[in-house]
């Protein structure tokens, strides 16, 4: 995208070779990622991947070893040229796991405190207020204090102090955490779609795959302090780069082997007599050991035996509502399969279809 002299427009937010050190640890190893306008990014992993260490760096709340952070054309870190803009001068909008509402403040005041710490007029305070409480629906709400709203409405509170006064970028860490859920689970598209009203850029931190992918336009999965991957959420689940992305994601039937044979792109795996088929992924040669990735929604229960299907043993299923969800034991390793229909403990054809399966 360029601006009207049709230069390119600077990125919302450019982190450039970001480094967090404590003592020897090193928390980020050299992050680097840019976030454009008007978009969403999850920044994604386990818990002391360095996810909460990053957000925090882009708050100004935790001082980088090494690297720069720009929020649009302001340089607001640069550890070369001594540059560390305090967290109340970067103007962003920071949405805290545990919300921090000012308990003795009403909802307005809440959302009225950015505002009026930048000085805005009186009359400008009381529309822009109104305006958001309208838009987050508790235009309703003003005058009630923190403890008369129920989780989800303290959280729309948060939401609409950060929007309150236009930050170019917001920071939200963990912001469906301390829901249930069931609030939580439709609390993500209201959130979305929160955000892209408003035209606002967010970075947001979670653990939570789903919430992950059902809020962000871009996921960026950090681990050890590093992206292994970025891409948008349907890249990462389908094309996943690596062995820890492809796990990482999803819910996975993961089998062992050894690497027999390699043509055309795809890889063949001996799982001890049998044969699985998948595209290949590894750089090892015939001969190493593999491993198999395939999401459980791909693998199916066939009357019959057909191109990549392998027997397997019933040994448990459970129930879950929609559906059910069986545990077969295939050449002694365990393969999990959804299917719609209580199935008779039995041997089974288990399908694998070969595009779905990775081999790394």
């Amino acid at each position: 995208m360029n601006d009207i002299s049709g230069r390119p427009e600077p990125p919302a937010l450019a982190i450039d070779d970001l480094r967090v050190r404590l003592g020897s640890n090193e928390i980020l190893r050299g992050v680097s990622y840019a976030v454009r306008r008007g978009r969403i990014a999850a920044l994604l992993g386990r818990s002391g991947s360095g996810k909460t260490t990053l957000l925090r760096c882009l708050a100004g709340l935790e001082t980088p070893t090494d690297g720069s952070i720009a929020i649009g054309e302001t340089q607001v870190f640069d550890a070369g040229r001594g540059i560390d803009v305090p967290t109340e001068r970067r103007n962003l909008g920071l949405v805290f796991q545990s919300y921090a509402l000012w308990p003795h403040k009403t909802v307005f005041d809440n959302v009225a405190y950015g505002l009026r710490v930048r000085g805005a007029a009186r009359a400008d305070i009381e529309a822009r207020v109104a305006e958001v409480l309208q838009g987050v629906g508790l235009g309703a709400l003003g005058a009630r204090f923190p403890h008369q709203l129920s989780g989800g409405q303290q959280q729309r509170v948060a939401l609409a102090r950060a929007f309150a006064y236009g930050p170019p970028v917001i920071l939200l860490d963990e912001p469906l955490s301390n829901l249930d859920a069931k609030l939580r689970e439709e609390s993500r598209i209201w959130v979305r779609g929160l955000i892209k009203r408003h035209g606002l850029t967010a970075v947001f931190v979670t653990h939570d795959q789903v919430e992950a992918m059902a809020i962000a336009d871009e996921v960026v999965l950090i681990e050890e302090g590093r992206i292994v991957q970025a891409g948008t959420p349907q890249q990462l689940y389908d094309e996943p780069a690596t062995l820890f992305v492809a796990e990482f994601m999803g819910s996975n039937n993961v089998v062992h082997g050894r690497i027999a044979e390699r043509r055309a792109g795809d890889a063949c795996l001996d799982l001890g007599g049998l044969r699985l088929w998948g595209r290949d992924r590894s750089a090892a040669p015939a001969g190493a050991t593999g491993t198999a990735v395939i999401r459980l929604d791909r693998v199916a229960i066939l009357e019959r035996a057909g191109d990549n299907c392998l027997v397997g043993e019933l040994e448990s299923s459970v129930f879950l509502g929609e559906r059910w969800e069986s545990l077969f034991a295939v050449a002694g390793q365990p393969v999990r399969v959804f299917h719609q229909a209580p199935l008779a403990p039995a041997q089974r054809w288990v399908h694998l279809p070969p595009e779905a399966v990775w081999v790394f």
